[in-house]
Formats: structure tokens, C-alpha cells, sequence
């Protein structure tokens, strides 16, 4: 099947009952000379991503946790060692400004550790106390119990497919997305 713009069309929900096919058709009713093959995957992947993230929260939710502050406490436990602010920014895509706010929210809580650097007063470095490694430790195996709860409405086959073909976007992606910007 062919799209009126040349390019093979995509497959346009029908028959699918989620929420971007029904935005995909109006749009083709709307515009049916436009292409919205990229909308239904793009569409597709956002919409899952809120649904996760709004369920997937809960357990962040009950410790007092928001989604970034957990990145923080995740990105100090999986390294295993101290960082700066500025490679926890890098390690969660996050400003540097929102990194010093939730480090000054986690530190009033007792779950990170801030001290000055001996040589530049400037630079912090980041460690968790044992209060945020037992938290993170304890609410891990809850999220990750989540996500296989998910995905197990998807074939093992199926998981290890999509995991790929994300894996591919991803590593283009964060190859071209300053490029694609400009």
C-alpha cells in the first residue's frame, strides 16, 4: 500500500482501538494528502510512555519520591560511586538547575550526601547515604516487577524485537537530534 505521497503508507490503526488511531484518522480526514506514518509510531510511543510513567510513579509516589529524583538516587547506585552535579545531569538528561534543586530536596532528606571538592571549592561530589541505598534498593525490585507485570502481554519474542528496533532509534536518535534541531 502507497501513501499519495509516493511513500508506502503506514498502517493506519484500523481495526486498532488505541487512542492514536483515532487521532490518525482524523487527521487523515482532516488532511488525507498528508503522510502520518511518523504520528502513529511517534504517537504511539509517547502515549505509552505517559501510561508507564503515571502507573509506574506509584511506587515512587508511597516513598515521597518524584520520576527525576529517583534518576538522581538510580544514576549514584548503578555507577557506585560519588559524581559531580554536572554528571548527574548528564546521567539523567536533566539541566543543571533542576539537578541542584532536587539534590537540595534529597540532601533535607537524608538519602544524598554533598562535599566539597579539596582542590576547587566549586565542584561538589554526591554520594548516597546508606538511607538512599536502602530506598532505591527497596523500591527496585517493586519497579522492575512493574515493568515485567507490562510487558508480559507481549510475547517473549515480541519483547526482545521491540527492544531492538527501540534500541536502533535510540542510538540514531541521540546521534542526530542536535542536527535535526538546528
Amino acid at each position: 500500500m502507497t501513501a499519495t505521497n509516493g511513500r508506502p503508507a503506514a498502517d493506519n490503526g484500523e481495526g486498532r482501538g488505541d487512542t492514536v488511531a483515532a487521532v490518525v484518522r482524523q487527521w487523515q480526514t482532516v488532511h488525507p494528502e498528508l503522510d502520518t506514518g511518523p504520528m502513529e509510531v511517534i504517537g504511539r510511543i509517547n502515549r505509552c510512555a505517559a501510561l508507564l510513567q503515571q502507573a509506574e510513579d506509584a511506587p515512587l509516589r508511597r516513598a515521597g519520591l518524584s520520576r527525576p529524583e529517583f534518576d538522581l538516587l538510580g544514576a549514584l547506585r548503578r555507577t557506585g560511586h560519588e559524581l559531580t552535579p554536572s554528571e548527574l545531569a548528564r546521567e539523567t538528561f536533566s539541566s543543571g538547575a533542576a539537578v541542584t534543586k532536587r539534590l537540595k530536596h534529597l540532601t533535607e532528606r537524608g538519602l544524598v550526601e554533598r562535599r566539597g571538592d579539596a582542590r576547587d571549592r566549586r565542584v561538589a561530589h554526591v554520594r548516597l547515604t546508606d538511607a538512599g541505598r536502602d530506598l532505591v534498593d527497596g523500591i527496585l525490585p517493586e519497579q522492575l516487577g512493574y515493568e515485567t507485570a507490562v510487558l508480559s502481554v507481549l510475547a517473549p519474542e515480541g519483547q526482545g524485537e521491540l527492544a531492538g528496533l527501540l534500541a536502533e532509534l535510540l542510538s540514531r536518535l541521540e546521534g542526530r537530534i542536535g542536527a535535526l534541531r538546528a
